[in-house]
């Protein structure tokens, strides 16, 4: 089954009725223009948690009249950002999703259903460009190598490492997460592997962010990107699992 669906259509899933509560992080950096379509789009009855990283936009401002939870995280780095909302959420599940408009948070729906049902421990999305400057090729380039390395190191049949993703909250803080830089999403599915947890990726159509890229809009942050991943896969096993995790 996959996630993919038209831009701008909400995700149905035929899956068991969701009955988790449900916390969505957003990492928020100077997102103001992409703000009100990102919240619009959070499905009822679950949690925004925009995590503000330093904005000198009013991100934090607009975040908090349009309904959401806005967490100030001081230190810089997309890490950072991602585990001060982990920390600040509450819910049975917690999901992650860019806040630039790239991706739809209403795509996070089928998400939680697996988790939910019990079928998968991390739901991961596999972003599928809509439009040619969806994604750089720089960027493409990086996340293939890493994704290839990734295979290796823990045997997950992965695609993407998209920052697109649904577990349980209690396991993932479980993990003991350490990375406040660019492979904090990487150390997440390691650690994950290497606790033998069953990953599942969905197909989610990825568009053009709205303003400019923090992390690998340019070749320089791709770059950086990948040394901070590679140094993540280059760690060892922080768990006694022998078996890695399996992907379905």
């Amino acid at each position: 089954m996959s996630a993919l669906a038209p831009y701008g259509e909400t995700v149905t899933d035929s899956l068991p009725t969701i009955s988790l509560t449900v916390d969505v992080v957003l990492p928020c950096l100077d997102e103001a223009a992409a703000l009100p379509w990102v919240l619009e789009r959070i499905p009822a009855a679950w949690r925004a948690i925009v995590v503000d990283n330093g904005s000198t936009d009013g991100s934090p401002r607009i975040a908090h009249a349009l309904g959401a939870t806005v967490v100030h995280e001081p230190k810089r780095g997309f890490g950072a950002a991602c585990h001060a909302g982990l920390l600040a959420a509450e819910a049975d599940v917690v999901c992650f999703c860019d806040c630039d408009a790239s991706l739809d948070p209403a795509l996070l729906v089928p998400f939680v259903a697996r988790v939910a049902a019990g079928t998968a421990d991390l739901v991961l999305g596999r972003r599928r460009p809509r439009t040619p400057g969806s994604w750089p090729v720089h960027a493409r380039a990086g996340n293939l190598a890493l994704t290839r390395m990734l295979r290796r190191r823990t045997g997950l049949r992965l695609h993407d490492l998209g920052p697109m993703r649904a577990a349980r909250r209690a396991e993932l803080l479980g993990l003991g997460l350490t990375d406040r830089r660019s492979g904090y999403p990487l150390e997440m599915v390691v650690r994950a592997a290497d606790a033998g947890w069953r990953v599942h990726e969905m197909d989610v159509p990825y568009l053009p962010r709205t303003g400019k890229s923090k992390v690998t809009g340019t070749w320089r942050g791709t770059w950086q990107t990948v040394h901070d991943m590679r140094g993540v896969l280059a760690a060892p096993s922080t768990t006694s699992t022998t078996g890695a995790g399996s992907v379905r």
